[in-house]
């Protein structure tokens, strides 16, 4: 278990090493850009099947305690350890993670993005896999950082080299909120570790261990710095605003791991290290994120709406990015209740939008690939996608996604945002419960306006309209095939690789919707702990 967990954080690093060297002959097939997208195809798969292999071997009896864990002295005079572990919050995380970054690279063989060579492409996901896995597995303050740090470069590289219009401005403003979010984290971190005299994210997390040294004042300072970091990346409404212009000019991988993984990081970190540090200090500010995420529901749905609306020239991979804003709200929110109910909501709800969301953007970039636009006025005109009836599996699975992202019952977005209100209805002791009520009303919004937007881009985009051809003269014989209206012509409907890239996301998104149980109990006994003070 150990290796297991090791080795799927260092593989991809090694990896990303093994596709900058040239390929070994016999290795190359029909040419040498093919055989570096199937070394990441095969190096990604192997990952895969060792998070697989440890969640087969995981603990389910005892989810709250830290499995498979390496602990080694690395910089002694700090205090700083490669401690690693897993737990039932980090291990939904890791298997999202490895199964999303398998499928952008069984995606990107068939459908690699234009830009420089592959080489650089596979060991840029392969660094940004081994940085968002190292993320969910360590447990020491310091390489929580530098994790969360490691995956800013790659993912501006992807977004500057192979993204498409407006590429290289999305990609600084992408990295210039996300360093100066993590400048103002690192000094929360370090005001934790110096006052406490340990980075251990699982001694801090006891009530009689280290943490007892945190005052009150440290707790808020230090819960409001490193608060910062993790809502710029989580994205929090109003820090949110490089998400739409990363994810509209981000390749379709980006997109994907974006959205799947990355945005998790930062309410992964509320959980692992603000909840159970310094819960003083987040009880003291829990209303104010609670308003904040709320706030970014409704938003977040209003400038969907606004974007969907006809005549508005709204992208349609930029409406997904603000519905972004608006689920992730649903995620805070449950965070802010400091409840068991809205914790395991909240988690929930984080692996519901990585399978979801992910599954839309694969969506929208095979919807450019055949039709050349996103621009919502031009899929919906007279000649536009006409989904149902140029390329109807796609666009079933497209209004599949629709559907599950609007939260209807029985699919995976149904329970996290069910539970993250749930907790508002009845927030932790000391917490205004006429404000979380407001709070939970306006989420209780969102969700019907969530519902509008989704559905009429499904209305749209998989109806649209009919091309109509010039009338000709009626004939003795009666109607004939030129007389009559003709449709659009077919879109190419889905590939095998988009099958096989897809289908897993859909599936999982049924059956997290019809067994939550499966993921709850792995959650619920570890928030359990977190919240008890590690008892």
């Amino acid at each position: 278990m150990q290796i297991l967990l090791a080795g799927s954080v260092v593989l991809p690093l090694i990896g990303a090493l093994a596709a900058l060297l040239p390929a070994p002959p016999g290795l190359k097939g029909k040419n040498p850009d093919q055989a570096v997208l199937r070394h990441g195809v095969t190096v990604t798969g192997v990952v895969l099947a060792a998070t697989i292999a440890l969640a087969a071997g995981f603990d389910h009896a005892h989810p709250a305690r830290m499995q498979a864990t390496t602990d080694l002295s690395w910089i002694p005079a700090l205090g700083i350890r490669v401690h690693l572990g897993v737990d039932g919050i980090s291990l939904p995380l890791l298997v999202l993670t490895a199964l999303l970054t398998f499928l952008c690279a069984v995606y990107s063989y068939f459908n690699m993005p234009t830009g420089p060579s592959p080489k650089a492409f596979v060991a840029l996901i392969l660094v940004l896999e081994s940085g968002t896995l190292a993320t969910f597995a360590v447990l020491d303050l310091m390489l929580f950082f530098l994790a969360f740090e490691m995956v800013l470069i790659p993912m501006y590289f992807l977004i500057a080299r192979w993204g498409g219009a407006g590429r290289q401005a999305a990609a600084w403003k992408f990295i210039l909120y996300t360093l100066l979010g993590s400048v103002v984290m690192l000094l929360g971190l370090l005001l934790i570790g110096l006052k406490s005299g340990t980075f251990d994210m699982v001694a801090l997390a006891t009530d009689n261990g280290p943490k007892a040294q945190l005052s009150h004042t440290v707790q808020l300072v230090a819960v409001l710095a490193v608060g910062i970091g993790l809502a710029v990346k989580s994205p929090m409404w109003p820090l949110h605003s490089w998400l739409p212009d990363a994810h509209t000019a981000a390749p379709t991988a980006g997109s994907v791991l974006l959205a799947g993984v990355l945005l998790k990081m930062g309410t992964y970190g509320l959980v692992r290290i603000a909840l159970p540090i310094t819960p003083d200090g987040l009880h003291t500010l829990a209303p104010y994120l609670a308003a904040l995420a709320a706030v970014g529901i409704v938003y977040g749905s209003l400038a969907c709406l606004a974007l969907v609306r006809t005549g508005a020239r709204g992208d349609l991979k930029r409406l997904i990015a603000y519905s972004s804003v608006g689920h992730m709200g649903f995620v805070l929110l449950g965070i802010a209740s400091m409840t068991p109910t809205g914790v395991n909501g909240a988690l929930f709800a984080n692996i519901a939008h990585g399978l979801i969301t992910g599954l839309l953007f694969f969506l929208v970039g095979g919807l450019k690939d055949r039709t050349g636009t996103t621009d919502l006025d031009q899929l919906a005109g007279a000649t536009g996608a006409a989904l149902y009836g140029r390329a109807p599996r796609f666009g079933g699975l497209l209004a599949f996604g629709a559907v599950a992202s609007l939260g209807l019952p029985g699919l995976a977005g149904f329970w996290g945002e069910m539970l993250a209100m749930f907790g508002a209805f009845h927030p932790a002791a000391g917490l205004s419960r006429p404000a979380f009520l407001t709070f939970m009303a306006l989420a209780g919004l969102g969700t019907l306006l969530t519902a509008g937007y989704l559905l009429l881009v499904v209305r749209r985009v998989c109806m649209g309209g009919t091309l109509k051809a010039p009338a000709a003269p009626a004939s003795p014989a009666g109607p004939d095939d030129t007389g009559g209206p003709a449709t659009a012509p077919a879109l190419p409907d889905l590939a095998r690789y988009e099958y096989a890239a897809w289908s897993p996301l859909a599936v999982l998104t049924v059956l997290a919707g019809l067994w939550p149980a499966a993921l709850l109990g792995l959650t619920d006994p570890a928030v359990q702990q977190l919240l008890g003070g590690g008892k």
